[in-house]
């Protein structure tokens, strides 16, 4: 039986990783620090803020101060939602999906992203009201691939990890999810599918093609 569902956000409902991308480019290239797409995407994407400056000061061998990783963040952040209050950012299937899931089942969202840029995406779509909770990186100490915020997730619905499935498309994300006890399933929109079957107990080329029918059959077996 699945109770609880779970849903990334950048990448699986918000097409927003390359708003996510230009906004860590522009600060590191004010730093003389060059930040690729290839870089990002099989490096750095599906961490968080902290994760994503820290793990590039540690490749690079630089010594950044908690102040300074708190500036860094909170510039990320400005910039970001300057680029992603412009237009609704969401995959064009995503309000369908969601409230077709939210009618059957319980959502919540566990995501490396802040609350706020959360928030202000789902403003957006008018999306706020179909979610039960949120976990964003203020919720835990450890962000994905950590099973932290999953753990947090399944606690919010109520249930045991096992009645839960989490919707991810990123690598760290589904080790975080399958760490934590969760089903998965991966959208192949930022990784190629073959990359993330062994992390996935099943894989959609696109979030369209998770239905009632898609949950109700993973439920079965």
């Amino acid at each position: 039986m699945i109770r609880g569902i779970v849903f990334d956000f950048d990448g699986v409902l918000a097409d927003s990783e390359l708003f996510h991308l230009r906004s860590y480019q522009e600060i590191l290239a004010a730093a003389g620090i060059e930040l690729t797409k290839e870089q990002y995407w099989n490096r750095y994407l599906g961490l968080d803020d902290v994760g994503v400056f820290s793990q590039i000061a540690s490749d690079k061998g630089l010594l950044v101060a908690d102040e300074e990783l708190e500036l860094l963040i909170r510039e990320k952040s400005r910039r970001f939602e300057a680029l992603v209050t412009r237009e609704n950012v969401l995959f064009p299937a995503a309000v369908g999906v969601v409230r077709a899931l939210a009618a059957e089942w319980p959502l919540g969202i566990a995501s490396g992203s802040l609350r706020r840029e959360i928030d202000l995406m789902l403003q957006g779509a008018a999306l706020s009201d179909a979610f039960k909770f949120i976990v964003s990186a203020d919720d835990t100490d450890r962000s994905k691939p950590a099973p932290d915020p999953y753990l947090l997730a399944v606690e919010r619905h109520g249930v045991r990890a096992s009645e839960c499935v989490a919707i991810e498309d990123s690598h760290q994300g589904l080790q975080s999810a399958r760490a934590a006890g969760l089903r998965t399933v991966a959208v192949a929109s930022t990784y190629p599918p073959d990359s993330l079957t062994s992390l996935a107990d099943v894989v959609v080329d696109g979030i369209e093609q998770i239905t009632v029918e898609f949950i109700t059959a993973l439920a079965r077996g």
